[in-house]
Formats: C-alpha cells, sequence, structure tokens
C-alpha cells in the first residue's frame, strides 16, 4: 500500500505555543504531548495516544470521567463546557491535586 505513512501514535506538528518535553498542547482540533521541548512555532513530534500525567485543574475528578483541555489555562479538567475533549481521567483526583492520569484519545 503505498499511501500508508505511519501508525499515527507521534505526528510531528507545529508547537502553537512553548511547550516544554512532556507538556500538552492544542494544535488546531488535535491535542498532543509534546515529545521534545519545542519553540512556538517550531515543529517537532506530539504523542497523541497513550496515558500521561498532566497539569490538572484544582477540581475535583473521578475515574473514568472524560477529560478536556483548557487551552487557556494550560491544564485538563472535568469541564466540558469551552474546552476540548482528550481523553478520560485513569484515576481519581482530590480537589487541588496538581496532576492527573489521562488516557489520550487519538480519535479526537
Amino acid at each position: 500500500m503505498r499511501n500508508y505513512s505511519g501508525v499515527g501514535n507521534t505526528l510531528t506538528l507545529t508547537a502553537p505555543y512553548d511547550v516544554a518535553s512532556g507538556g500538552g498542547a492544542l494544535i488546531g482540533a488535535t491535542f498532543g504531548v509534546s515529545k521534545l521541548a519545542l519553540k512556538a512555532g517550531q515543529r517537532g513530534p506530539f504523542e497523541v495516544t497513550g496515558a500521561y500525567d498532566l497539569p490538572k485543574d484544582n477540581a475535583a475528578v473521578a475515574e473514568g470521567v472524560r477529560a478536556y483541555w483548557d487551552n487557556a489555562n494550560k491544564v485538563v479538567t472535568a469541564t466540558a463546557n469551552g474546552n476540548t475533549p482528550v481523553g478520560v481521567f485513569t484515576a481519581a483526583r482530590s480537589a487541588g491535586a496538581a496532576t492527573a492520569n489521562v488516557r489520550l484519545n487519538g480519535s479526537f
């Protein structure tokens, strides 16, 4: 098959803002976790599937709840309104916890 271009777990995308290695970024409608530290406008590898510990908002979250990316604050949240779906929380986290584990849904 000549049109196959890869598995699609890692995509080379342009960072919309400075992103640390392991940091999340919303690139258009695609959310990914950067494999490298990238400057705004720099192209690099982003993981779009897998499970990652990401910074989260101050609210409590339950296991299995949908996770959304709050692009203004650069955190994951359970709040859908105004945010982009990225996956599901893999474990409950209390209010005030700094991070949460999210399994990304590469189909978003």
